[in-house]
């Protein structure tokens, strides 16, 4: 559903739309409203470009990036993540981020779902992918990342998604769908 001014959008009329800044990475609107109470209000919208999230395993084990990331102020350990570059597909821009960020090709991908990390005044949806039947080049970061690769079990990986270690939200899921899909694949050839 587009929000287009004059028309309703879903329970909410929009009014007015402002874009009050823009950047190659996101856009921030603010709408001018009717509530679905009836009363005045104003909405905010972040559009950020549409991203990926890839997990790469290979034996019992997850590949991970550890890097300082701004917006939180500390160092996080994540799935590999990042933007879509225009109309890139969401593959093309899973294989570019693996190799650039941890040197890490991939012969084989599953694409999971794709998911929405902020629903309440965030755009930004994120393909999730496994990758498995791994090679290992040298990484070629962007300037602006200086990422360290962080291998671990898949059950330390789950661990500490459960434990609150790992707090991006792409990439607990795409542990835990990993995990999940690692334990049914288990129980059923027991």
């Amino acid at each position: 559903m587009q929000r287009e001014a004059g028309r309703s959008y879903g329970p909410w009329q929009i009014l007015k739309t402002t874009e009050a800044y823009r950047d190659p990475w996101l856009k921030v609107e603010f709408d001018d409203v009717v509530r679905p109470d009836g009363n005045p209000g104003t909405h905010s919208v972040v559009t950020i470009k549409p991203g990926v999230c890839v997990l790469a395993f290979q034996d019992d084990h997850v590949f991970l990036t550890e890097e300082f990331h701004y917006a939180v102020g500390r160092v996080t350990i994540e799935a590999v993540s990042g933007g879509r570059e225009d109309d890139e597909p969401p593959l093309i821009c899973a294989q570019r981020e693996l190799a650039e960020e941890l040197g890490i090709v991939a012969d084989s991908w599953t694409e999971l779902t794709t998911v929405d990390p902020f629903t309440a005044s965030v755009v930004s949806p994120t393909t999730l992918f496994l990758a498995t039947d791994l090679s290992f080049q040298d990484a070629n970061p962007e300037g602006t990342e200086q990422i360290r690769c962080v291998k671990m079990t898949a059950r330390e990986a789950f661990d500490a998604v459960c434990a609150g270690q790992i707090t991006h939200t792409p990439s607990c899921i795409v542990i835990l769908q990993h995990w999940i899909r690692r334990q049914l694949r288990y129980s059923v050839s027991r």
